[in-house]
C-alpha cells in the first residue's frame, strides 16, 4: 500500500499526511520543546546565524573554487545553467570537497537532524547550489519528498534538509519561499517518469511539479513566506514542505549548501514512481549513519 500515491492517475489529488512532523522529543537534542513545537506547525526553521564569519569565508572560497574547476565540469554531478555555461548546482559535494565533507558531519547540523528524526541519520544529498547575479534561474514550486518519493524510493516523510546561506538572502535575489504549513498536505502530481528523467529534471522538472490549482489552494491556506536573512544563516524544512524559488536578476548573487538528513529507519527501496532509481549522486543508497 502507497500512502502517498502520485504519477499514476489522470488528476491531481490533495492527500493528508499520514507521518509525524517531529519524531523526537526535547530532551533529545539542542533545541527545546517550543522550537520543535514550530517546526511541527509551520514545517521549517530559520536560524539567523548557524555558523561563523571565519567558516563563512572559508565556504565562500570553496564555493568558487568548484565554479572553475573546468575538469569538475565534466562530471554528472555538475549541473550548468540551461542558457549558459554556469554551474548551477554541485551534487554529492560532501564526497567532491573535503570542506563540506566536515560540514555534513558537524553537530549543529546532524544534533538537530537526529532530533527532528528521532534516530541516526544518513546524507541522501547534498549540494551546493549557484544563483548568479542577472542569470540565476527560477526553482519552481515543488515538495522534494514527492520526488525522492516516486524516483528515488524514500518510503516515508521522514528526511529534512538544512540550507545554509552562503549569500545574503534578500526579497529580490531569488530567496527560498516556502507555504508554512503545506508540509501537511501531499500534492499527487500527474505526468509518467520518463526514464532517465534527472537529466532535464535538474535544470528544468516539469513532471512532479503541482498543479496550478492545488498550488492556489495550498497558497491560499497557509500564505506564502519569503526567507531573508544573512549569510552564515540556515533554514531547516521538512521533506514535504511546498517551496520553490524566483530567478535573480538583480546584481547579488544567491548560493546556498544544502544537505538532506533521512531517518536510517526510512532507506529508498524501490521507486513508488519510476522504472529504476535515480543516480547515487542524487539519491543515495549508502545508508551509513552519520558519525
Amino acid at each position: 500500500m502507497d500512502d502517498y500515491p502520485t504519477r499514476k492517475d489522470q488528476a491531481p489529488a490533495l492527500l493528508y499526511r499520514k507521518d509525524p512532523t517531529v519524531w523526537g522529543e526535547a530532551a533529545s537534542g539542542p533545541m527545546d520543546a517550543a522550537t520543535l513545537d514550530s517546526y511541527d506547525a509551520k514545517g521549517y526553521l530559520q536560524f539567523e546565524s548557524l555558523i561563523t564569519r571565519d567558516e563563512l569565508e572559508s565556504f565562500r572560497a570553496e564555493l568558487t573554487r568548484l565554479s572553475s574547476d573546468d575538469e569538475l565540469k565534466k562530471d554528472e554531478r555538475v549541473v550548468v545553467e540551461r542558457a549558459s555555461d554556469e554551474v548551477r548546482s554541485v551534487f554529492e559535494v560532501h564526497k567532491i570537497s573535503p570542506v563540506f565533507a566536515d560540514l555534513v558531519r558537524d553537530p549543529r547540523l546532524v544534533d538537530r537532524a537526529r532530533q527532528i528524526l528521532g534516530s541516526d541519520v544518513y546524507i541522501h544529498q547534498s549540494r551546493v547550489n549557484y544563483k548568479p547575479g542577472f542569470s540565476g534561474t527560477d526553482f519552481f514550486w515543488h515538495s522534494d519528498f514527492e520526488t525522492w518519493h516516486a524516483e528515488d524510493g524514500m518510503p516515508r516523510m521522514r528526511a529534512v534538509s538544512i540550507s545554509i546561506a552562503l549569500t545574503d538572502n534578500y526579497e529580490h535575489n531569488g530567496s527560498l519561499m516556502i507555504m508554512p504549513g503545506s508540509h501537511k498536505t501531499f500534492v499527487s502530481c500527474v505526468g509518467e517518469t520518463p526514464d532517465d528523467h534527472y537529466r532535464a529534471s535538474l535544470k528544468k522538472q516539469e513532471i512532479g511539479t503541482p498543479d496550478q490549482s492545488s498550488l492556489s489552494i495550498l497558497a491560499d491556506q497557509h500564505g506564502i513566506d519569503v526567507l531573508t536573512g544573512p549569510a552564515g544563516g540556515a533554514v531547516m524544512f521538512d521533506s514535504n514542505c511546498m517551496h520553490g524559488s524566483n530567478g535573480n536578476i538583480t546584481p547579488f548573487p544567491r548560493s546556498n549548501v544544502f544537505i538532506v538528513y533521512n531517518s536510517v529507519e526510512n532507506t529508498c527501496e524501490a521507486p513508488f514512481a519510476a522504472s529504476k532509481p535515480r543516480p547515487y549522486f542524487l539519491g543515495a543508497q549508502d545508508f551509513t549513519p552519520v558519525k
